[in-house]
């Protein structure tokens, strides 16, 4: 991956390497790329952007970002002063992110299939381009010099100079010829094998065929599809009587499907059988994986690492692949006890329930016993809970969370013709009484085919300041695919998709409320490590009774959630927390692992999942299984996927510190504004961490730094006392 284009985080966040556009230089064309507020019915193109009015528009928009980028760097090759060095940077990566951000959210989005292509056309040429300026010594040395004089630089173009070059070498730019197009020959197979990992696991989802469809309970019903085979093929003393056909039903063994199989299928073998096939798919991926690892590999030794790992983690607040084990160790080691408790209490209510057929505990019984144990414990139904969550409501807690935290408000704003790419899409100005508007929200929350099957943030365009009196707005949208009635106004959220609202708009108050000089250090772009914190934080928010009631509302009673029914919706989220932060660990020791040093033979990737799965759970691996070949969090988050724990833990100190007092006051919300959102990256995580709730929330370790976890084990009671 090239380092102008750093990866995103859970939300598809990507951190660009160069960042954004500042005050024009001398004798150079304005181009102007920012995203405005129509006026009512007049046209313009995809997300505010006059070139998109068309697909073909696509084309123009990357041959204006070119010549533009192209006018900068003919003027930073003139040498100028060190902050217009940097500020013109800053300009070449807004003006080619504007490209970059628009074909991706495209791309995943948009229900044109002319307009998906041609989105797909301009990220290739975007990125032949960006491999070009990657490569370009006048703007590598124009960097070193600005680092070199900083002292004519503000703090954040100073350290905005500093991740510039640091940047470019970790893209080779300082190597030799040969070097440097073996690491842009290994860029390219990265890219292409990360390709290939995600159309596998859409390509081969896997499917088992259960028969009779007896064995499929009616609430799966609308997840399967019936299927028939011949009664010739059925022993004579089970054939039915009138000779027909039996029916049955194919289970397509992608997640969200294995995922509700699991949980309700009360038929051990059709678990078995969805499970074991669920984990055996893509068996693709194995070599794929195999050759990524290599690949990964021998780009991190050219660059001087010992491992992909090391390289990955270097520029984090971890700094080392030892630093990061040492505190997944710490966390497993915490954990276990706890893990073992509900691994010994999910097995006593198997035995409960199978009586004299009761087997062993396996795999694919977690989710089925875990949910039946949870609803039975208190008495809890999913429908009754998402009849408090109508999604329009929803959306009104957002606005309420808002006004109350920050006094600001989210004004709806007409789509103009052109603008949106569906028309269930939202548009929202944040808008403070005394600031203005702050930034703009695009909402695109219900599912349909050929969306991106997830939840995610996208950036379209950060935060940076033009002049003394300007201010480049963040643009960003939050895509969620909640299904239900063809109707949107009568769609009603499980309370696991609220908590995930909550979560992507985390991201998206980050990337809005920030207010940094320079595109590159806008929102979310920051340390992969830190990324995750604000989305984890407002989940917290979720889950608060004092939050809840403000909007969860009964959708046709018009009754506030009752506060015993929030009781145990949070009882049963504790019951088996240990089983799932033990899983979260488990994850993030593969991840390093596979990335880490590797011996002279290839690893087999299987044998070191099922030895981690042994060695950090009380869970069996289940032979033959390759879970890993649909992780895909290995392609986004390579050595990475440590960072959501990070993030678990200093959100954890933060709402205990800060928020839970007062979940919705001014003072809260003030605090989390100032000391963290309005910085994004352009300040030391540490410091930014430490300013926001003082001392307590990290701890440094080796040359690293690590979160407390103290504020963790005490909200799941695994401390020494709570064990």
């Amino acid at each position: 991956m090239w380092p102008l284009i750093c990866r995103n985080a859970r939300t598809l966040r990507h951190k660009h390497f160069l960042g954004s556009r500042n005050s024009n230089p001398p004798c150079t064309r304005h181009y102007r790329t920012s995203v405005v507020s129509p006026q009512t019915g007049t046209s313009m193109g995809l997300y505010g952007f006059d070139h998109l009015k068309s697909p073909k528009g696509f084309q123009r928009f990357v041959d204006d970002a070119i010549e533009r980028s192209g006018e900068l760097v003919a003027y930073i090759s003139g040498m100028p002063s060190s902050a217009e060095i940097i500020r013109a940077m800053d300009e070449i990566s807004d003006t080619v992110c504007s490209v970059v951000d628009s074909a991706e959210l495209c791309r995943n989005t948009h229900p044109d299939r002319e307009f998906t292509e041609e989105a797909n056309k301009a990220a290739m040429r975007i990125n032949e381009y960006l491999h070009y300026l990657n490569t370009n010594h006048v703007l590598y040395d124009a960097v070193r010099k600005a680092e070199q004089e900083d002292h004519l630089l503000t703090e954040e173009a100073q350290r905005a100079a500093h991740y510039l070059r640091v940047d470019f070498e970790r893209g080779g730019i300082h190597l030799s010829a040969d070097k440097l197009d073996r690491v842009n020959q290994l860029n390219i197979e990265i890219s292409q094998l990360c390709r290939e990992f995600n159309e596998n696991i859409i390509i081969d989802p896997g499917s088992v065929d259960i028969f009779p469809s007896s064995r499929i309970p009616r609430s799966l019903h609308h997840l399967v599809k019936p299927i028939y085979r011949s009664t010739s093929i059925i022993p004579k003393k089970l054939q039915p009587r009138d000779n027909l056909r039996e029916k049955g039903f194919q289970i397509t063994t992608d997640p969200h499907t294995l995922s509700s199989v699991l949980q309700r299928a009360p038929d051990d073998e059709v678990r078995k059988m969805a499970y074991v096939q669920g984990n055996s798919v893509p068996n693709a991926n194995l070599g794929i994986l195999e050759k990524l690892i290599s690949a990964r590999h021998e780009l991190a030794q050219i660059m001087g690492c010992r491992s992909y790992a090391e390289f990955a983690v270097k520029p984090n607040m971890a700094s080392s692949p030892a630093v990061v084990m040492s505190f997944l160790h710490e966390m497993s080691k915490m954990v276990r006890p706890r893990a073992d408790e509900e691994f010994k209490k999910i097995r006593a209510f198997k035995g409960e329930k199978c009586g004299k057929t009761f087997g062993d505990l396996e795999p694919w019984d977690e989710a089925y016993y875990t949910s039946w144990m949870k609803s039975s414990t208190y008495t809890l139904d999913s429908s009754v809970v998402a009849s408090y969550f109508p999604l329009p409501q929803c959306i009104e807690g957002l606005k309420v969370l808002v006004e109350s935290l920050f006094g600001a408000t989210f004004r709806s704003i007409p789509l103009a013709p052109g603008e949106s790419w569906h028309e269930d899409v939202l548009k929202f100005s944040l808008y403070h009484p005394e600031e203005g508007d702050l930034g703009h929200l695009y909402l695109d929350l219900y599912s349909r085919k050929g969306k991106y099957p997830g939840c995610a943030h996208f950036a379209i365009k950060g935060g940076r300041r033009i002049s003394e009196s300007e201010y480049q707005l963040p643009v960003v949208a939050l895509v969620c695919n909640f299904s239900g009635s063809c109707n949107p106004s009568t769609v009603r959220l499980n309370h696991w998709e609220v908590e995930t609202l909550f979560h992507e708009f985390g991201h998206a108050l980050h990337s809005l409320l920030s207010r940094t000089d320079y595109q590159h250090f806008s929102g979310t772009r920051v340390v992969l490590d830190l990324a995750e914190t604000p989305s984890n934080l407002f989940e917290y928010f979720a889950w608060d009774y004092r939050v809840l009631r403000t909007f969860a509302r009964h959708y046709i009673t018009g009754e506030i959630i009752p506060e015993k029914l929030v009781e145990s919706m949070q009882g049963a989220r504790k019951m088996f927390a240990a089983t799932e932060l033990q899983r979260q660990i488990f994850y993030g020791l593969i991840d390093q692992t596979l990335f880490g040093e590797q011996p002279a033979s290839p690893k087999d990737t299987s044998s070191i999942v099922a030895n981690l799965k042994r060695q950090h759970t009380s869970w069996k691996h289940v032979e033959g299984t390759h879970w890993q070949t649909r992780f895909n969090h290995l392609l986004n988050y390579g050595a990475g996927y440590y960072s959501y724990l990070y993030a678990k833990c200093f959100a954890a100190t933060i709402w205990q510190k800060l928020c839970q007092e007062d979940p919705l006051s001014l003072t809260t919300g003030n605090a989390l504004r100032t000391r963290l959102f309005q910085h994004g990256g352009a300040r030391e995580p540490a410091s930014l961490l430490n300013g926001l709730v003082g001392d307590g929330i990290l701890r440094y370790c080796d040359g690293g730094i690590v979160p407390d976890i103290t504020s963790l084990c005490d909200e799941m009671r695994l401390s020494e006392e709570g064990v």
